[in-house]
């Protein structure tokens, strides 16, 4: 029993390793890839904290090298979800009956053991899963996951000393209990942390989950079940399963004791989802929370006054790194006559300077896009931007799917500013620009927030303060986060929550206490010491 309001280690977010040559961590990350590479992993599921194993194996390969199998996940059917949704439930009234101060422990160590003894395995598991680089990976699945979990306990003790104030002989308090049933966690393959904290997040707040990983992340996603376990997580608060969406959805979705969704993916599925469950609305015990980050056609906009170089970095860092597969990826870009050739210019010498290939090999800044149903259909943008008298692909364009599936990083300049490719989301390393007349700056503001449905990231350049005051305004609604003279990419934990509005999601601000609260449901509690014994009021006497 609690008999302290206990203080919990300050979060600082966790140092990003360089991996340069002749460090430890790289000579240690180098071996462990090796190793990884010389086995077949055999990937169960996690169910009630037991392995579930059912034969129906399918193989997991890295999308850099499509013929070499790392390992083999054994699918689900309708069952399994049932399993997961009924371990959940029994595991829930110890879960949530446990005092704060354990659960926090639990993903403070899972924090800790990440940073060390796992540090190496989670890198090598998602640079082989998900074709990131070395640095990449460790920005992804090491420091941002890290910073998830410790964040997190961090966010939740703010929460909980929320309270209301008291009148004399009244004591008011505010309780935030779990919610009443389990939570569905959808996770992408893009990011390990995402998919670690669509779980984490409400677990660490007292709830119980259903966790179904995109298959291309399953041979992550069991490093990090491996360690919530080491960290001490109780069997059934985190079930994982590897079923098909539809499969899932059948169960669960229908289910009455269905509290909840954490959804990081497509908008047409999210909307999907959001659709089934309200027409499952009366079959509930409660309202879902409905949680989601979805898609973005993030933007970069520069200003006359901006800096030529600035901008193309911006561009070749943002549009590019990890093959424009984050949702928060430059897309589209509006550079104004002025600076168009000097901005082009320098992007094409950078983009000409990247080596694509093996994450294995450290110097390959581009990698692979994820499976070959993305290759298709990022690939189709590029060949109806060569067909097209609208469009010109100017920078790369290549493309092989042989060995890989690798695309080269591909500029292509639209004609109109309503050219496909400017409005679509592609998810894959293809930008598009649009040159704008300098005079027609505001109108080309004008343009940009009625060209797409997304709402997710942003840039601004401007050396202009009066124009950045001005146009951050009239973009205020385009993004959720929104960058002056900065790339659209890159979000840290505690620094810049994360999340859009519009198209793009709930804007419920992953990494941050907003977030957590949609995992709680408050119960007012009223205490009054001397209770009335009398129902008349002093307005009632006749003199």
């Amino acid at each position: 029993m609690q008999k302290a309001f206990f203080n919990v280690p300050t979060p600082t977010n966790e140092p990003i390793f360089s991996y340069a040559p002749g460090t430890p961590a790289r000579h240690e990350l180098k071996a462990t890839l090796d190793q990884m590479l010389s086995e077949v992993k055999d990937i169960p599921m996690y169910i009630g904290g037991q392995e579930v194993r059912t034969g129906r194996k399918v193989p997991t390969s890295p999308p850099h090298n499509h013929q070499h199998i790392t390992g083999h996940f054994h699918k689900g059917d309708a069952s399994h979800v049932q399993m997961a949704i009924d371990a959940a439930l029994a595991a829930k009234p110890a879960w949530e009956a446990m005092s704060w101060e354990h659960r926090a422990s639990i993903f403070l160590k899972a924090a800790e053991l990440l940073a060390g003894p796992y540090r190496s395995r989670m890198n090598a598991a998602t640079m082989l899963a998900q074709s990131k680089n070395a640095f990449q990976s460790e920005i992804d699945s090491v420091a941002e996951f890290c910073d998830f979990l410790r964040f997190n306990v961090q966010y939740m003790t703010d929460i909980y000393k929320n309270q209301p104030v008291s009148s004399p002989g009244i004591w008011n308090r505010l309780e935030y209990r779990p919610l009443e049933g389990f939570v569905f966690a959808l996770s992408p393959f893009n990011f390990t942390s995402i998919a670690g904290n669509l779980s984490a997040a409400p677990a660490l707040m007292g709830n119980v989950v259903v966790w179904k990983p995109a298959e291309s992340q399953i041979y992550s996603a069991q490093i990090i079940m491996e360690i919530f376990k080491e960290a001490g997580l109780p069997d059934g608060v985190v079930n994982l399963v590897y079923v098909s969406g539809q499969t899932a959805g059948e169960i669960i979705f229908k289910h009455r004791e269905f509290a909840g969704l954490h959804f990081t993916g497509s908008t047409g599925v999210f909307q999907t989802l959001w659709k089934t469950i309200g027409d499952n609305i009366a079959n509930y015990k409660s309202y879902p929370r409905i949680v989601g980050e979805t898609g973005g056609k993030d933007y970069i906009v520069a200003h006359p006054s901006a800096n030529a170089a600035e901008v193309a970095t911006a561009i070749s860092r943002g549009a590019f790194e990890y093959q424009g597969q984050k949702c928060s990826a430059a897309s589209r870009v509006y550079l104004p006559a002025s600076l168009y050739d000097a901005v082009i210019d320098q992007v094409r010498t950078d983009l000409n300077s990247f080596n694509m290939g093996d994450p294995i090999d450290f110097t390959n800044f581009i990698n692979a896009v994820i499976d070959e149903r993305a290759f298709d259909k990022i690939s189709s943008f590029i060949d109806g931007a060569n067909a097209s008298d609208d469009a010109e692909v100017i920078i790369g364009g290549k493309y092989d799917k042989s060995k890989g599936y690798f695309i080269e990083p591909t500029v292509i300049e639209a004609k109109t500013p309503k050219y496909l490719t400017m409005c679509e989301e592609i998810f894959g390393p293809v930008l598009t620009v649009y040159k704008y007349e300098d005079e027609k700056f505001w109108e080309t503001l004008d343009i940009l927030d009625e060209t797409s449905p997304y709402a997710l990231t942003g840039a601004l350049f401007s050396k202009d303060r009066h124009v950045i005051d001005k146009a951050a305004r009239r973009l205020q609604h385009t993004a959720g986060n929104f960058y002056i003279n900065d790339k659209p990419t890159g979000a840290v934990v505690g620094q810049q929550p994360f999340g859009g509005g519009r198209g793009s999601g709930t804007n419920d601000k992953a990494g941050s206490s907003i977030n957590l609260l949609r995992w709680a449901s408050p119960r007012t509690i009223k205490e009054t010491f001397v209770p009335a014994t009398d129902y008349r009021y002093p307005f009632m006497e006749e003199h």
